[in-house]
């Protein structure tokens, strides 16, 4: 470790471009996990931007990653963090936040103690009434976000439910499937009727899941998030 507190900036970001870029990406997360936290922040953060989309979605496992690990240590640490994906999400800041509410969920999903103190900021992005982000490209970012933790903290995404139903009818396939797909731990009556209706849509997307950029349509993610609360409903 005290090597690695002693490399340059330069030769860091060369290690984490080695590592998001690894084929076995669990191994090179492992690697970055290893790296001084407070210095691999702003490396990570660059590629969160990257044209390569396995290269970003790898950087927002590992932003999760690094704020999960360092909220055990230093709670304090990792809310600068997350205040900071917060800030890039601000008008005022004068950024855009690719790939903020990404990594804000990412976090989230792996440490209990940041998403019980954020979750409802991330949900404020789809809320007319709340911090809600205007930019398509973004909101795509926020319902991934919602969905990853619906998936893992149901009693969080759960209270996004109401909000995701009006991305069901856009005009963005991305947009509809990424709801669909959120849609499944949080399911209701008035859900599984828009779900119903979405079955037959051919519109196509990929959804970044358990490492991987998986291509669906968006009737695949209706179906399988209805299947998926049926079974939970035996």
């Amino acid at each position: 470790m005290s090597g690695d507190k002693k490399i340059g900036g330069r030769q860091l970001k060369k290690r984490v471009t080695e590592f998001l870029q690894i084929e076995d990406f669990e191994k090179g997360l492992d690697e970055i996990s290893r790296l001084p936290a407070r210095r691999v922040v702003n490396p990570l953060f660059s590629f969160l931007c990257s044209i390569d989309d396995r290269v970003k979605w790898h950087a927002v496992t590992a932003l999760g990653r690094v704020t999960s690990d360092l909220a055990e240590t230093e709670l304090e640490s990792a809310r600068v963090i997350m205040r900071r994906f917060i800030w890039q999400l601000n008008d005022e800041s004068g950024g855009i936040g690719w790939g903020c509410p990404e990594s804000m969920a990412e976090a989230m999903a792996q440490n209990a103690n940041l998403a019980a103190e954020f979750w409802c900021l991330l949900i404020s992005y789809i809320q007319p009434e709340g911090n809600y982000l205007e930019h398509p490209v973004l909101q795509r970012g926020v319902l991934w976000g919602v969905g990853r933790l619906a998936h893992t903290r149901p009693q969080y995404g759960s209270h996004a439910a109401a909000h995701l139903m009006p991305y069901m009818d856009s005009a963005d396939p991305i947009l509809r499937g990424l709801a669909a797909w959120a849609a499944g731990p949080v399911m209701n009556d008035a859900i599984s009727i828009r779900l119903k209706k979405l079955i037959h849509d051919q519109g196509r997307l990929t959804v970044y899941r358990d490492g991987q950029i998986v291509p669906h349509t968006v009737g695949q993610l209706a179906q399988e998030a209805l299947d998926s609360a049926e079974q939970h409903s035996e």
